[in-house]
């Protein structure tokens, strides 16, 4: 998946349409990722004894990850991302090491 754990992405899609937040979870097999902020459910929880009041807790679901865009901490817009090899010279060992890359201003993406 082109989008990791920690990214900061723009909500495309949906009620949140235009929000940005933090991924903060990724599920590479579902396609699905959880946004900080973004997507909250309301989950209505009864009191489990006496005297205790029910509760409504708020917890972000998961999106699908068609529906984000990353936002490159270089230049600061959304942008789609795209992959380099890197040959390192380690130990005087070659190592080829895929990072990810910015579409609009051809940085890196750590």
């Amino acid at each position: 998946m082109k989008i990791k754990k920690g990214d900061l992405v723009k909500i495309l899609k949906g009620k949140d349409r235009g929000k940005k937040g933090k991924v903060l979870e990724v599920f590479p097999k579902e396609r699905k990722v959880i946004v900080e902020g973004i997507n909250l459910l309301v989950k209505h929880v009864k009191p489990r004894r006496e005297r205790e009041k029910g509760q409504r807790i708020q917890f972000p679901a998961p999106m699908d990850v068609s529906k984000v865009m990353l936002i490159c901490p270089r230049c600061n817009k959304p942008t789609r991302v795209g992959y380099k090899i890197i040959y390192q010279q380690i130990e005087g060992k070659k190592k080829r090491k895929k990072v990810r890359l910015c579409k609009k201003c051809k940085e890196i993406i750590d």
